[in-house]
């Protein structure tokens, strides 16, 4: 994808006694961009290029991951974690802003647009369907796709141990899904290794058990009271991921994001770094109908 590269600007922000990290480039209105499992703001380079060609775009570290802090004993609910964003969006001037999350960042997207509504312009989801709803439908098969859920949500300290002993084989064994390149590593893998050190080891831990646990409480609150996103959405899902072959991603969504829209892309987990053009394109596409 030939775009005219950024300046970029990194700063880390205190929000809360929680420090922050993230990146800016462009300018115009607010784009918020969080990472996945186990990535960090370096994912969206790509993608963070063509987007500041008309917004200010903010690739952020995730508590936990990258260059942000990752306390051991803190929350990692996703409440916990969208509230850091916002507290780092006006902390650079940025009272109202589109969000766009890919995996966990998508998880913590769709909290804060619940929970933040009138902040958050639009909504971007990749390549994920809610959290209550995985949790609601396990079946062998998602069970045997998706085993870190579960492998990282034990509390008895067996993930870290297992992990830590051979952090870069656990690292690599999450990127072996379908690639335009074959099986090749994503360009930013030694940037995620780099930073994945025994406290993200640790902190995504805690990360996924907030998932198991007080995420879905926090779910269905919100879905008992009837409590969905309202602002404009769109769902981005990899054809050949597990995601876009095993979910009507639109329907699925369409109870927690009312007038959801989407589509797949030729990719499979990782839209962002298999097919950043098509991402970017589809993005930005959205972005500017729906005035974010």
């Amino acid at each position: 994808m030939m775009t005219t590269p950024r300046s970029v600007t990194s700063t880390t922000i205190d929000v809360d006694g929680i420090r922050i990290a993230a990146e800016a480039r462009g300018s115009g209105p607010a784009v918020l961009l969080l990472h996945g499992y186990p990535e960090t703001k370096a994912m969206w380079d790509a993608v963070a290029d063509v987007l500041a060609a008309d917004h200010t775009v903010v690739a952020a570290d995730l508590r936990g991951y990258g260059e942000s802090d990752k306390p051991r004993g803190a929350s990692y609910a996703k409440r916990d974690m969208a509230q850091d964003q916002v507290g780092l969006m006006r902390q650079l001037g940025h009272e109202t802003f589109a969000v766009i999350g890919h995996d966990r960042g998508g998880r913590v997207g769709h909290r804060l647009a619940l929970d933040h509504p009138e902040a958050v312009t639009a909504l971007a989801v990749l390549d994920i369907v809610p959290t209550l709803h995985m949790f609601e439908n396990v079946d062998r098969e998602m069970a045997t796709a998706y085993f870190h859920w579960f492998f990282l949500a034990r509390g008895d300290g067996m993930p870290e141990a297992l992990i830590g002993a051979d952090r870069e084989t656990w690292l690599r064994s999450r990127f072996t899904g379908r690639r335009h390149d074959g099986d090749a590593l994503p360009d930013a893998f030694d940037e995620y290794l780099r930073c994945f050190d025994l406290d993200t080891v640790h902190a995504s831990g805690a990360d996924y058990r907030a998932a198991a646990t007080i995420d879905l409480d926090h779910d269905r609150v919100d879905r008992s009271g009837g409590r969905v996103v309202t602002v404009p959405t769109l769902a981005l899902w990899g054809a050949h991921s597990y995601v876009g072959r095993h979910f009507d991603v639109l329907s699925t969504w369409e109870p927690y994001a009312p007038g959801i829209r989407g589509q797949a892309v030729d990719a499979d987990h990782y839209l962002a770094e298999e097919a950043p053009e098509p991402t970017a394109s589809a993005l930005r596409s959205f972005l500017a109908e729906v005035g974010a």
